[in-house]
């Protein structure tokens, strides 16, 4: 039996990285062209990092996706870590696949559609448009990802761990946030950063749910390339792929830290 990777699984490889990561490294050396033209080189500046540093559109469109993703992805891990709770907890009770259906249509549901009939909810309701608007749009569409995210991880829970510190007189609520909540943590976290992350990236539900003093920013980089790729447009794009590097970065190095500590705590136990 061979081993090792043929010569077309390197291809292959070679092929389907370049083609995934070769526009992004190309979008980030224009990112530092000195020429007004993205596709003609014209040297090495940093010209438009100080140009976008001054363009107020694009940070007031940053700021309001910041507020958004924020505000949005807590309301989204506390409804969709309490309707994990009650699809997990409570496997039987009167309109039960109604419930979940609807926690988990968005998933399934074109965003299209979900724009749509969250802004002719809002122009039924006469709920003006605008920060708010996106927000629970937004909010509307991550819960599900993270009923599915605590979900997984509440199938696993010892539920006697509960059950013990209620036998010993911790009352029902006390108990979850000193038993539960500890326990599940990190897929509570995990679900608010995958909120945050598709807020971030939606424009589709945002461009129909927006008003005025709401855009966000990839609403403002969408209308900017409609009229034409600039160099600003490369800069932030870079600024955001930066970001969301070091952000992974960051969370595979606390990953790690927590598994050698999980080994170091499991030998000291084993040795005594």
């Amino acid at each position: 039996m061979r081993r090792g990777l043929s010569s077309f699984n390197v291809v292959s490889l070679v092929a389907g990285f370049g083609f995934l990561y070769l526009p992004i490294l190309l979008l980030v050396i224009y990112s530092f062209n000195a020429s007004q033209l993205v596709t003609v080189w014209g040297g090495f500046s940093t010209r438009w990092y100080t140009a976008l540093a001054g363009n107020r559109l694009f940070l007031d469109a940053a700021f309001v996706t910041l507020r958004v993703g924020i505000v949005s992805a807590t309301l989204a891990t506390v409804l969709g870590t309490l309707a994990a709770l009650a699809l997990v907890r409570h496997k039987r009770f009167r309109g039960r696949l109604l419930f979940s259906g609807m926690v988990f249509a968005p998933l399934v549901m074109p965003e299209v559609i979900t724009g749509l009939s969250l802004l002719l909810l809002f122009v039924a309701i006469d709920f003006d448009r605008g920060f708010w608007t996106v927000t629970l749009a937004h909010t509307t569409l991550t819960m599900c990802f993270v009923a599915v995210v605590v979900q997984s991880r509440l199938v696993s829970f010892d539920l006697s761990l509960e059950e013990a510190a209620q036998d010993l007189g911790c009352p029902p609520w006390k108990a979850f946030f000193l038993i539960t909540l500890p326990v599940i943590w990190p897929a509570v976290a995990a679900g608010w950063m995958l909120a945050f992350t598709l807020s971030l990236d939606d424009l589709v539900i945002a461009s129909f749910t927006s008003g005025p003093g709401a855009t966000t920013l990839p609403m403002r980089i969408y209308s900017q390339v409609r009229l034409g790729v600039t160099p600003e447009i490369n800069a932030i794009s870079t600024i955001l792929i930066a970001v969301v590097a070091v952000g992974v970065v960051i969370a595979s190095l606390l990953t790690k830290r927590q598994e050698v500590r999980r080994l170091r705590d499991e030998r000291l136990a084993a040795g005594t």
